[in-house]
């Protein structure tokens, strides 16, 4: 089965996308963050309207990735200067584990090497163990930590991660 890679581009797949990132989120956070703050993140960082904003106004590229014309994850990332923000990395539960990730670095890595961008970034709670250990596998180091208020009483309490690029 080949991956594919859909830019979100319309306000339906902007919607799909929102649906997908609440499914998942759902899903996966539970065990790291509480239900309230889970939807407080998501109005915030994923509902249609952010998403909208993000890809009009501040400069996200938004990916689904794709199985046999099923979404089965997305990425959201953001170019900066010389980096590249990897701001949203998902898959659903039951496509998890199938190598879809190691496929998406490569995306992520030519990208890199296309717009000559030295380092992939992310930020990744510090609790989410199995996370870290994936981005540590693909070459991702902390290079710092940081707490930041997003309002309503909560804060992310993040790992800073980077992955540096050997540009052709």
């Amino acid at each position: 089965m080949e991956l594919v890679f859909t830019k979100v581009e319309t306000e339906e797949a902007i919607a799909v996308l929102a649906q997908m990132a609440e499914e998942i989120w759902n899903e996966y956070f539970v065990t790291v963050i509480s239900n309230e703050q889970i939807d407080y993140m998501l109005e915030k960082f994923q509902s249609v309207q952010a998403i909208t904003n993000q890809i009009t106004n501040q400069g996200y590229e938004y990916y689904f990735m794709n199985v046999n014309e099923h979404n089965v994850g997305y990425l959201g990332i953001k170019q900066e200067e010389d980096k590249l923000f990897l701001s949203k990395f998902y898959i659903q539960k039951e496509h998890r584990g199938k190598g879809y990730a190691s496929e998406a670095m490569e995306l992520l890595v030519n990208l890199c090497n296309n717009r000559k961008l030295g380092t992939i970034w992310l930020t990744v709670n510090r609790y989410n163990d199995a996370t870290i250990a994936i981005y540590e596998k693909k070459g991702f180091r902390t290079v710092r930590t940081q707490v930041a208020n997003i309002g309503n009483g909560f804060v992310m309490d993040d790992n800073i991660m980077e992955k540096v690029i050997v540009l052709d």
